[in-house]
């Protein structure tokens, strides 16, 4: 199928292939096209140019933009999408005065989640899985990781990672899993016998997913913990993420880029410390500001990891915790509101970067002929400033994954 859109207002996020993420003041430029033509070859993105080019004859059915915005479909590198039930109660204990750690303590939070999908069957863990996949495709996402993380002992967190699985074959976006088995000491494991138990997982969770990862801070899992867990991960061919310096300053950067981490995610608490770790290094900081702003913690320090020169990633980190939502869009916004990022570095941050920070920058995340054709086409007069400035206004038109429509 050879789907040839036309009377493009505007051909947003034109990136040469080669170029797979974006740094310091580059963050700042966007390459767009004025009054465009693209052509969608089967699932990729076969050409595309100005008005004044000509445009491909032999078409199979042609897409009329009426002027609106075309861009790359969002690239969410971080989420934890699969869980069960909901965890509203600890909602109000929130509005209550309870904090992140308190909760925990308490035996709820990553535990309550855990209890509850240990307990769900496979295939009602999918169905309820599914709806939310559903739900962040048809607002724009084209890419998605998730992590296990709520079995806590190995039939679990098996069953999550075989969720996973079946998604992937689902859905039309891109999806990697990620298996962190180390999010919290599961029920009835003293510390050290849990550690020991995620790192002889390693075999089994490397069949179905492509990262490992560790939630390193204070109260879960040390920086030494996470070095063996890492390690282990890396023996068994999965390529190290890391949840880094959330609640403090843990240490939890310097460690995942030791280990070639793909990416250091959260960094609430980060300074001069972790931007010198990772300068020149093929790690992307990944900032989770939705996670902040539902937890009422610090802003992550973005605005000084794109002046030093880095670059940086933005991910909804959509989970039933600390950020029960997963639109992008909304993610673009705070990245603006609350990171002070310009309209065009947070677009960057939630496409390209994005992409890099989950491994597949060569698939999506930019315009780039070759790439799959996963767009968003939004109606007439939409820009990259308006899009996250009217927030909450309905812009999109269609969503496409592979060329085609959702």
């Amino acid at each position: 199928m050879r789907t040839l859109f036309k009377n493009i207002g505007c051909l947003a996020g034109i990136v040469p292939f080669g170029v797979f993420r974006k740094e310091g003041q580059d963050m700042d430029q966007v390459e767009t096209l004025e009054n465009a033509w693209l052509l969608a070859d089967g699932s990729r993105i076969g050409a595309f140019g100005s008005v004044s080019d000509p445009s491909p004859e032999q078409v199979d059915e042609v897409v009329d933009c009426e002027g609106g915005l075309l861009m790359p479909a969002f690239c969410d590198s971080h989420t934890h999408i699969v869980y069960a039930g909901s965890r509203d109660g600890e909602f109000l204990d929130k509005i209550k005065g309870l904090s992140y750690a308190e909760i925990a303590g308490r035996g709820g939070g990553i535990l309550n989640s855990s209890d509850l999908l240990n307990a769900t069957p496979e295939d009602e863990l999918l169905e309820q899985s599914m709806e939310r996949v559903r739900e962040v495709m048809a607002k724009g996402t084209g890419a998605l990781e998730i992590k296990s993380g709520y079995g806590l002992c190995t039939v679990g967190e098996m069953k999550m990672l075989r969720v996973i699985d079946r998604i992937k074959a689902i859905v039309p976006a891109e999806v990697r899993a990620t298996f962190l088995g180390a999010h919290a000491v599961g029920r009835g494991y003293s510390h050290d016998d849990y550690v020991n138990l995620v790192c002889r997982m390693m075999p089994q969770a490397a069949r179905l997913a492509d990262f490992v990862d560790v939630f390193c801070e204070e109260g879960f899992f040390s920086v030494d913990d996470a070095g063996l867990i890492l390690d282990a991960g890396l023996r068994a061919g999965m390529r190290p993420k890391i949840h880094a310096n959330q609640l403090a300053a843990s240490g939890g950067v310097q460690v995942g880029v030791r280990y070639g981490a793909l990416s250091v995610d959260h960094l609430e608490h980060s300074g001069q410390a972790e931007i010198e770790a990772l300068r020149g290094k093929v790690t992307m900081p990944t900032f989770l500001p939705a996670s902040s702003f539902f937890l009422r913690l610090p802003d992550g320090p973005a605005r000084d990891y794109i002046d030093a020169g880095l670059g940086v990633a933005l991910a909804s980190d959509y989970n039933p915790g600390s950020s029960p939502a997963g639109d992008m869009r909304w993610i673009w916004a705070l990245g603006c509101i609350c990171l002070r990022l310009t309209p065009n570095e947070a677009f960057n941050a939630v496409t390209l970067n994005g992409a890099y920070a989950m491994g597949v920058a060569d698939q999506a995340g930019s315009i780039t002929v070759g790439k799959l054709a996963n767009l968003i086409l939004t109606k007439p007069g939409w820009t990259l400033t308006r899009i996250p400035y009217l927030h909450q206004t309905p812009c999109i038109r269609t969503v496409y994954l592979s060329g085609k429509p959702l």
